[in-house]
């Protein structure tokens, strides 16, 4: 299964660094991955690859949930299906 993972939210240090431990912690393999900062605030996008991963995918959306409101961003997951069927016109 592959996700979407989204983050938005000031820019500050420690973001990518505090999203990629947690995907190191439930052995997700980031597939590709897209960020810029627009003005003061920071964006990134990335493409997960979660078909080796430690326990469930509401676990991860609770630990990402987590992890943003100690960085102070919007961290948002779904499963690439969904995604994509909620973008297809």
């Amino acid at each position: 299964m592959k996700a979407i993972l989204t983050v938005i939210g000031q820019d500050k240090v420690g973001i990518i660094a505090g999203v990629s431990q947690k995907m190191l912690e439930f052995n997700i393999n980031i597939l590709d991955v897209n960020q810029t900062i627009m003005q003061e605030f920071f964006t990134m996008m990335m493409v997960l690859d979660c078909k080796d991963m430690k326990g469930s995918f509401e676990d991860i959306h609770k630990a990402l949930a987590d992890e943003g409101k100690r960085l102070g961003v919007d961290i948002k997951i779904q499963r690439e299906e969904i995604f994509k069927s909620m973008h297809t016109l």
